[in-house]
Protein backbone atom coordinates (compact mmCIF):
# COMPACT_ATOMS: atom_id res chain seq x y z
CA UNK A 1 0.00 0.00 0.00
CA UNK A 2 2.75 2.32 -0.01
CA UNK A 3 3.93 4.57 3.12
CA UNK A 4 1.71 4.99 5.91
CA UNK A 5 -1.24 7.36 5.12
CA UNK A 6 -1.22 10.24 7.77
CA UNK A 7 -4.84 10.01 9.46
CA UNK A 8 -7.08 12.26 11.16
CA UNK A 9 -10.11 10.98 13.17
CA UNK A 10 -12.64 13.76 13.74
CA UNK A 11 -15.35 13.11 16.71
CA UNK A 12 -14.19 10.80 19.44
CA UNK A 13 -17.63 9.34 20.40
CA UNK A 14 -18.18 6.46 17.66
CA UNK A 15 -14.89 7.87 16.94
CA UNK A 16 -13.39 6.04 19.70
CA UNK A 17 -13.78 2.51 16.97
CA UNK A 18 -12.01 4.36 14.20
CA UNK A 19 -8.87 5.16 16.79
CA UNK A 20 -8.72 1.89 18.06
CA UNK A 21 -8.63 0.74 14.20
CA UNK A 22 -5.62 2.99 13.53
CA UNK A 23 -3.95 1.40 16.89
CA UNK A 24 -4.54 -1.99 15.33
CA UNK A 25 -3.07 -1.05 11.77
CA UNK A 26 -0.26 1.11 12.57
CA UNK A 27 1.95 -0.85 9.42
CA UNK A 28 -0.20 1.38 7.07
CA UNK A 29 -1.68 4.47 8.83
CA UNK A 30 -0.48 6.89 11.86
CA UNK A 31 -2.39 8.87 13.73
CA UNK A 32 -1.57 12.39 13.95
CA UNK A 33 -3.99 14.13 15.27
CA UNK A 34 -7.63 14.24 16.27
CA UNK A 35 -10.33 16.86 15.41
CA UNK A 36 -12.97 17.84 17.66
CA UNK A 37 -14.79 20.62 19.87
CA UNK A 38 -12.11 20.11 22.44
CA UNK A 39 -14.39 18.07 25.29
CA UNK A 40 -12.54 16.56 28.27
CA UNK A 41 -13.01 13.47 26.41
CA UNK A 42 -11.23 14.49 23.36
CA UNK A 43 -8.22 15.76 25.35
CA UNK A 44 -8.03 12.74 27.09
CA UNK A 45 -8.27 10.71 24.08
CA UNK A 46 -5.34 13.14 22.50
CA UNK A 47 -3.17 12.34 25.58
CA UNK A 48 -3.92 8.54 25.35
CA UNK A 49 -2.95 8.26 21.90
CA UNK A 50 -0.18 11.02 22.03
CA UNK A 51 -1.24 13.29 19.36
CA UNK A 52 -2.66 16.59 18.73
CA UNK A 53 -5.86 18.07 19.68
CA UNK A 54 -7.53 20.02 16.63
CA UNK A 55 -10.56 22.49 16.83
CA UNK A 56 -10.99 23.40 13.63
CA UNK A 57 -10.45 22.56 10.37
CA UNK A 58 -7.81 25.51 9.56
CA UNK A 59 -5.66 24.30 12.29
CA UNK A 60 -4.87 21.16 10.58
CA UNK A 61 -1.12 20.84 9.47
CA UNK A 62 -0.74 20.12 5.42
CA UNK A 63 0.81 16.89 6.70
CA UNK A 64 -2.67 14.98 6.78
CA UNK A 65 -3.88 12.12 3.97
CA UNK A 66 -6.75 11.07 5.84
CA UNK A 67 -9.74 12.15 7.66
CA UNK A 68 -12.48 9.99 9.39
CA UNK A 69 -15.33 12.22 9.82
CA UNK A 70 -17.40 10.38 12.69
CA UNK A 71 -20.01 13.31 13.49
CA UNK A 72 -23.37 13.21 13.16
CA UNK A 73 -24.37 14.35 8.85
CA UNK A 74 -27.37 16.15 8.23
CA UNK A 75 -29.11 13.17 7.99
CA UNK A 76 -29.15 13.22 12.04
CA UNK A 77 -28.93 16.65 12.51
CA UNK A 78 -25.23 17.28 12.98
CA UNK A 79 -22.51 19.01 11.06
CA UNK A 80 -20.23 16.24 9.74
CA UNK A 81 -21.02 17.07 6.08
CA UNK A 82 -19.97 20.27 5.93
CA UNK A 83 -17.09 19.19 8.16
CA UNK A 84 -16.23 16.41 5.30
CA UNK A 85 -16.39 19.38 2.61
CA UNK A 86 -14.05 21.50 4.16
CA UNK A 87 -11.41 18.73 4.43
CA UNK A 88 -12.31 17.63 0.96
CA UNK A 89 -10.98 21.13 -0.65
CA UNK A 90 -8.32 20.91 0.92
CA UNK A 91 -7.37 17.70 -0.86
CA UNK A 92 -8.05 15.45 1.85
CA UNK A 93 -9.56 11.96 1.65
CA UNK A 94 -12.56 12.07 3.53
CA UNK A 95 -14.07 8.36 5.13
CA UNK A 96 -16.84 9.17 6.65
CA UNK A 97 -19.21 7.44 8.79
CA UNK A 98 -23.46 6.80 7.63
CA UNK A 99 -25.84 7.73 7.67
CA UNK A 100 -25.31 10.82 5.04
CA UNK A 101 -28.16 11.88 2.92
CA UNK A 102 -27.47 11.27 -0.71
CA UNK A 103 -27.73 15.50 -1.28
CA UNK A 104 -25.11 15.76 1.06
CA UNK A 105 -23.22 12.89 -0.77
CA UNK A 106 -23.35 14.53 -3.98
CA UNK A 107 -22.16 18.04 -2.32
CA UNK A 108 -19.11 15.74 -0.81
CA UNK A 109 -18.42 14.54 -3.99
CA UNK A 110 -18.29 17.66 -5.62
CA UNK A 111 -15.63 19.20 -2.82
CA UNK A 112 -14.00 16.27 -3.66
CA UNK A 113 -13.33 17.20 -7.26
CA UNK A 114 -12.42 20.53 -6.06
CA UNK A 115 -9.25 19.60 -4.20
CA UNK A 116 -8.72 16.04 -6.30
CA UNK A 117 -9.38 13.97 -3.49
CA UNK A 118 -11.22 10.26 -2.67
CA UNK A 119 -14.70 10.39 -0.57
CA UNK A 120 -16.21 7.44 0.89
CA UNK A 121 -19.15 6.56 3.25
CA UNK A 122 -18.43 3.79 5.25
CA UNK A 123 -21.86 1.62 6.53
CA UNK A 124 -19.55 -0.44 8.73
CA UNK A 125 -21.54 -3.38 9.17
CA UNK A 126 -21.03 -4.86 5.54
CA UNK A 127 -17.40 -4.99 5.90
CA UNK A 128 -17.68 -7.13 9.36
CA UNK A 129 -15.68 -10.68 9.19
CA UNK A 130 -18.83 -12.64 9.67
CA UNK A 131 -20.86 -10.10 7.02
CA UNK A 132 -18.03 -10.47 4.42
CA UNK A 133 -18.18 -14.44 4.91
CA UNK A 134 -22.28 -14.37 4.22
CA UNK A 135 -22.10 -11.79 1.26
CA UNK A 136 -18.95 -13.94 -0.47
CA UNK A 137 -20.80 -16.99 -0.33
CA UNK A 138 -24.34 -15.62 -1.11
CA UNK A 139 -22.11 -14.06 -3.80
CA UNK A 140 -20.87 -17.48 -4.91
CA UNK A 141 -24.80 -19.07 -5.03
CA UNK A 142 -26.37 -16.07 -7.10
CA UNK A 143 -23.55 -16.47 -9.99
CA UNK A 144 -24.03 -20.25 -9.82
CA UNK A 145 -27.82 -20.76 -8.74
CA UNK A 146 -29.80 -17.14 -8.76
CA UNK A 147 -31.16 -16.34 -5.48
CA UNK A 148 -35.15 -17.17 -5.30
CA UNK A 149 -35.65 -14.50 -2.08
CA UNK A 150 -33.76 -12.59 0.59
CA UNK A 151 -34.92 -12.02 3.96
CA UNK A 152 -34.33 -9.21 6.43
CA UNK A 153 -34.89 -8.12 9.70
CA UNK A 154 -33.04 -5.23 11.22
CA UNK A 155 -33.62 -2.26 14.20
CA UNK A 156 -34.42 0.82 12.50
CA UNK A 157 -31.11 2.63 13.06
CA UNK A 158 -29.03 -0.09 11.52
CA UNK A 159 -31.14 -0.41 8.24
CA UNK A 160 -29.43 2.34 6.01
CA UNK A 161 -26.00 -0.31 5.95
CA UNK A 162 -28.50 -3.03 5.95
CA UNK A 163 -29.64 -1.28 2.30
CA UNK A 164 -26.02 -1.89 1.69
CA UNK A 165 -25.89 -5.28 2.09
CA UNK A 166 -28.99 -6.03 0.04
CA UNK A 167 -28.07 -4.22 -2.96
CA UNK A 168 -24.46 -6.24 -2.89
CA UNK A 169 -26.63 -9.89 -2.21
CA UNK A 170 -28.58 -8.84 -5.33
CA UNK A 171 -25.17 -8.08 -7.17
CA UNK A 172 -27.06 -4.01 -7.55
CA UNK A 173 -29.83 -2.22 -6.00
CA UNK A 174 -30.99 -0.82 -9.24
CA UNK A 175 -33.69 -1.08 -10.02
CA UNK A 176 -35.50 -1.32 -6.79
CA UNK A 177 -39.11 -0.80 -5.70
CA UNK A 178 -40.78 -0.98 -2.43
CA UNK A 179 -44.18 -1.99 -2.25
CA UNK A 180 -46.80 -0.47 0.94
CA UNK A 181 -45.79 -0.93 4.29
CA UNK A 182 -48.00 -3.83 6.47
CA UNK A 183 -47.84 -1.53 9.82
CA UNK A 184 -47.64 -3.04 12.93
CA UNK A 185 -50.37 -3.08 15.17
CA UNK A 186 -51.06 -4.86 18.21
CA UNK A 187 -48.10 -4.23 19.83
CA UNK A 188 -46.33 -5.68 17.54
CA UNK A 189 -42.54 -4.77 17.35
CA UNK A 190 -41.82 -4.43 13.55
CA UNK A 191 -42.78 -3.21 10.62
CA UNK A 192 -42.98 -5.18 7.22
CA UNK A 193 -42.33 -4.51 3.83
CA UNK A 194 -41.70 -6.51 0.91
CA UNK A 195 -39.37 -5.36 -2.10
CA UNK A 196 -36.92 -6.04 -4.81
CA UNK A 197 -33.44 -5.27 -5.97
CA UNK A 198 -32.09 -5.77 -9.05
CA UNK A 199 -34.97 -8.32 -9.37
CA UNK A 200 -34.29 -9.94 -6.72
CA UNK A 201 -37.30 -10.76 -4.42
CA UNK A 202 -36.91 -9.20 -0.59
CA UNK A 203 -38.78 -9.71 2.06
CA UNK A 204 -38.07 -6.81 5.46
CA UNK A 205 -38.99 -6.65 8.77
CA UNK A 206 -37.42 -3.20 10.30
CA UNK A 207 -37.66 -2.96 14.44
CA UNK A 208 -38.86 1.01 14.07
CA UNK A 209 -38.78 1.95 17.51
CA UNK A 210 -36.63 3.80 19.47
CA UNK A 211 -35.92 5.01 23.16
CA UNK A 212 -35.27 8.75 23.14
CA UNK A 213 -32.91 8.80 25.85
CA UNK A 214 -31.34 6.01 24.81
CA UNK A 215 -31.19 5.34 21.08
CA UNK A 216 -27.90 2.86 20.78
CA UNK A 217 -29.85 0.29 23.11
CA UNK A 218 -33.11 -1.69 22.87
CA UNK A 219 -33.27 -3.31 19.65
CA UNK A 220 -34.09 -7.40 19.13
CA UNK A 221 -31.39 -7.39 17.25
CA UNK A 222 -28.99 -5.65 14.58
CA UNK A 223 -29.20 -7.48 11.78
CA UNK A 224 -30.28 -10.90 10.61
CA UNK A 225 -30.57 -11.94 7.09
CA UNK A 226 -31.51 -14.94 4.99
CA UNK A 227 -31.03 -15.76 0.93
CA UNK A 228 -32.87 -19.15 -0.31
CA UNK A 229 -31.84 -20.65 -3.43
CA UNK A 230 -32.02 -23.81 -5.52
CA UNK A 231 -30.27 -26.11 -3.22
CA UNK A 232 -30.78 -24.87 0.01
CA UNK A 233 -30.90 -21.35 2.46
CA UNK A 234 -27.91 -19.57 3.77
CA UNK A 235 -28.58 -17.51 6.95
CA UNK A 236 -26.43 -14.94 8.91
CA UNK A 237 -28.16 -15.77 12.37
CA UNK A 238 -26.66 -12.35 13.55
CA UNK A 239 -24.74 -9.43 12.44
CA UNK A 240 -21.50 -11.27 14.53
CA UNK A 241 -22.14 -14.91 12.84
CA UNK A 242 -22.28 -17.20 12.81
CA UNK A 243 -23.32 -18.22 8.69
CA UNK A 244 -25.40 -21.52 8.85
CA UNK A 245 -26.06 -23.27 5.51
CA UNK A 246 -29.50 -25.71 5.54
CA UNK A 247 -29.33 -28.02 2.36
CA UNK A 248 -33.02 -27.94 1.16
CA UNK A 249 -34.39 -31.09 2.09
CA UNK A 250 -35.85 -32.95 -0.94
CA UNK A 251 -35.96 -36.89 -0.87
CA UNK A 252 -36.86 -39.28 -3.64
CA UNK A 253 -40.20 -41.42 -4.62
CA UNK A 254 -40.02 -45.14 -4.59
CA UNK A 255 -42.48 -46.86 -7.34
CA UNK A 256 -45.24 -46.66 -4.35
CA UNK A 257 -44.81 -42.47 -4.73
CA UNK A 258 -43.62 -42.95 -1.08
CA UNK A 259 -40.71 -40.71 -0.09
CA UNK A 260 -37.28 -42.48 -0.10
CA UNK A 261 -36.10 -41.61 3.75
CA UNK A 262 -33.39 -44.32 3.86
CA UNK A 263 -30.88 -46.92 1.80
CA UNK A 264 -30.03 -46.87 -1.73
CA UNK A 265 -31.31 -43.71 -3.46
CA UNK A 266 -31.78 -41.35 -0.58
CA UNK A 267 -27.87 -40.78 -0.38
CA UNK A 268 -27.84 -36.53 -0.16
CA UNK A 269 -30.38 -37.21 2.47
CA UNK A 270 -27.17 -38.14 4.99
CA UNK A 271 -25.58 -35.04 5.29
CA UNK A 272 -26.41 -32.71 8.11
CA UNK A 273 -29.22 -30.79 8.17
CA UNK A 274 -27.43 -27.83 9.22
CA UNK A 275 -23.59 -26.77 9.13
CA UNK A 276 -21.82 -23.71 10.38
CA UNK A 277 -19.62 -22.01 7.73
CA UNK A 278 -17.97 -20.14 10.53
CA UNK A 279 -14.17 -21.12 11.43
CA UNK A 280 -14.87 -19.46 15.08
CA UNK A 281 -17.82 -19.25 17.10
CA UNK A 282 -19.02 -15.33 17.75
CA UNK A 283 -17.14 -14.13 21.15
CA UNK A 284 -18.56 -11.51 23.31
CA UNK A 285 -19.47 -7.69 22.88
CA UNK A 286 -16.02 -6.94 24.31
CA UNK A 287 -14.48 -8.66 21.29
CA UNK A 288 -17.38 -7.17 19.00
CA UNK A 289 -16.47 -3.70 20.52
CA UNK A 290 -12.48 -3.98 20.30
CA UNK A 291 -11.76 -6.52 17.91
CA UNK A 292 -14.77 -6.80 14.90
CA UNK A 293 -15.51 -3.41 14.77
CA UNK A 294 -12.27 -1.74 14.30
CA UNK A 295 -11.20 -4.33 12.18
CA UNK A 296 -14.61 -3.56 10.05
CA UNK A 297 -12.85 0.45 9.97
CA UNK A 298 -9.71 -0.92 8.79
CA UNK A 299 -11.32 -2.70 5.48
CA UNK A 300 -13.31 0.85 4.72
CA UNK A 301 -9.93 2.49 4.97
CA UNK A 302 -8.15 0.20 2.51
CA UNK A 303 -11.05 0.54 0.11
CA UNK A 304 -10.45 4.43 0.37
CA UNK A 305 -6.93 3.63 -0.12
CA UNK A 306 -7.98 2.29 -3.29
CA UNK A 307 -10.23 5.00 -4.29
CA UNK A 308 -7.26 7.47 -3.47
CA UNK A 309 -4.28 5.17 -6.08
CA UNK A 310 -6.43 4.56 -8.51
CA UNK A 311 -8.77 7.62 -9.30
CA UNK A 312 -11.01 6.01 -11.64
CA UNK A 313 -12.63 4.00 -8.95
CA UNK A 314 -14.04 7.29 -7.30
CA UNK A 315 -17.36 8.17 -9.32
CA UNK A 316 -17.89 4.31 -8.99
CA UNK A 317 -18.03 4.38 -5.21
CA UNK A 318 -19.81 7.85 -5.04
CA UNK A 319 -22.73 6.70 -7.37
CA UNK A 320 -22.84 3.53 -5.11
CA UNK A 321 -22.87 5.21 -1.93
CA UNK A 322 -25.54 7.50 -3.58
CA UNK A 323 -28.20 4.72 -4.45
CA UNK A 324 -27.76 3.12 -0.92
CA UNK A 325 -28.42 7.18 0.43
CA UNK A 326 -31.37 6.84 -1.84
CA UNK A 327 -33.25 3.75 -1.06
CA UNK A 328 -32.80 4.42 2.27
CA UNK A 329 -34.55 7.69 1.86
CA UNK A 330 -37.52 5.96 0.38
CA UNK A 331 -37.62 3.11 2.17
CA UNK A 332 -37.82 5.93 5.21
CA UNK A 333 -40.83 7.71 3.50
CA UNK A 334 -42.58 4.40 3.85
CA UNK A 335 -42.28 2.94 7.38
CA UNK A 336 -42.54 6.32 8.92
CA UNK A 337 -40.84 7.99 11.98
CA UNK A 338 -39.76 5.29 14.80
CA UNK A 339 -42.38 4.98 17.71
CA UNK A 340 -41.00 6.07 21.03
CA UNK A 341 -40.70 3.24 23.74
CA UNK A 342 -38.39 3.34 27.00
CA UNK A 343 -38.29 0.40 28.33
CA UNK A 344 -36.44 -0.86 31.10
CA UNK A 345 -33.15 -2.52 31.06
CA UNK A 346 -33.16 -5.92 29.59
CA UNK A 347 -32.82 -8.95 31.62
CA UNK A 348 -29.09 -10.42 30.91
CA UNK A 349 -28.96 -14.26 30.24
CA UNK A 350 -26.07 -15.77 28.78
CA UNK A 351 -26.70 -19.05 26.37
CA UNK A 352 -24.89 -20.83 29.40
CA UNK A 353 -27.76 -20.36 31.16
CA UNK A 354 -29.99 -21.97 29.01
CA UNK A 355 -27.62 -24.62 28.00
CA UNK A 356 -27.51 -25.85 31.90
CA UNK A 357 -31.21 -25.60 32.14
CA UNK A 358 -32.47 -29.15 32.60
CA UNK A 359 -34.81 -31.06 30.21
CA UNK A 360 -36.05 -34.59 29.92
CA UNK A 361 -37.37 -35.79 26.59
CA UNK A 362 -41.04 -35.91 27.24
Amino acid sequence: MGPRKRVIVAGTAFGRIYLQALARARADYELVGILSRGTAYSRACAQHYGVPLYQSVEQLPDAVDIACVVVRSGATGGPGSELAQALLRRGIHVLQEHPVHHREIGACMQAARQGQAAYAVNTLYPNILPVRRFLAVAEYLREQQGLAYIDASCNSQVAYPLLDMLGRLSGGLRPWTFAPVQEATGGHPFTSLNASFNGVPVSLRIQNQVHPQDPDNHSFLLHRLEVGCESGVLSLADTHGPVLWNPRLHAPRDSTDRLIMAGPGSERLAGPTLVTLDRQQPGSYHQVFNQLWPDAVIVALGELCRDIDEPARRLRSGLWATEVSMAWREMNGLIGMPALIEPPVPACRSGRSFRARPWTPP
